[in-house]
């Protein structure tokens, strides 16, 4: 089987799916995570490179989904699937299909399922990397301004606040969730790449209360 025409193949196939699924979660996102990707497994031993990159690939094709049902379908467990039918497609061997798919159905943060294997260690971390650091700012403040929020508020108002309301703004997605994310890691590369990622959005959220308040 040629690996790389499969990959090419499907690097289209999910470009086409995602390009209703919402900018935070859009195709540069996956690019994202695959760069992440290669990052990691730099220092991780032992996660086959090829299972890890086409799995990153992959990791979000069910988000459209996801969006439209308004979460009631989980995007891990349905790409998962839909991972599986997109491999099996392009004639890819079943045991390589299998551990893609397994990577895909345990990256998500929210579902409680850790990865057990290298490959999907790796991706489960470089997925949260892209919601740290500069890029995981930007990504908060669109999702913010989706949603109406405002520009800034304070830790009372942002912990107070609900989910898709006025106050759900970026810096209320750092206190609820963000700056947790470095110690859910499962690589020691990814845990340190996230605490520095961390530093930087702690640095720029006081930066913005000296400059509101």
């Amino acid at each position: 089987m040629k690996f790389k025409t499969a990959f090419e193949s499907l690097s289209q196939k999910v470009r086409r799916l995602l390009l209703d699924s919402g900018a935070g979660h859009d195709y540069d996102h996956t690019l994202r995570v695959m760069k992440n990707c290669e990052k990691l497994l730099e220092e991780v031993p032992g996660a086959d490179r090829e299972i890890v990159i086409f799995a990153a690939l992959l990791h979000d094709c069910a988000r459209p989904e996801e969006h439209e049902s308004k979460g009631k379908i989980c995007h891990a467990v349905r790409g998962a699937e839909l991972a599986g039918e997109l491999l099996k497609n392009e004639g890819v061997p079943e045991e390589f299909a299998a551990a893609v798919v397994d990577a895909v159905r345990c990256h998500r943060y929210r579902d409680g399922i850790l990865p057990q294997t290298p490959e999907g260690q790796v991706l489960f971390d470089a997925d949260k990397l892209d919601s740290l650091g500069a890029v995981g700012l930007g990504r908060a403040f669109l999702f913010a301004g989706s949603c109406g929020a405002r520009v800034h508020n304070t830790s009372e108002e942002a912990l107070a606040g609900e989910a898709y309301s006025k106050e759900d703004t970026a810096y209320r997605e750092y206190l609820v969730k963000l700056r947790h994310l470095p110690g859910t890691m499962l690589t020691l590369a990814g845990r340190r790449m996230g605490e520095e990622r961390l530093k930087f959005m702690k640095l720029f959220f006081d930066r913005l209360d000296e400059e509101v308040f």
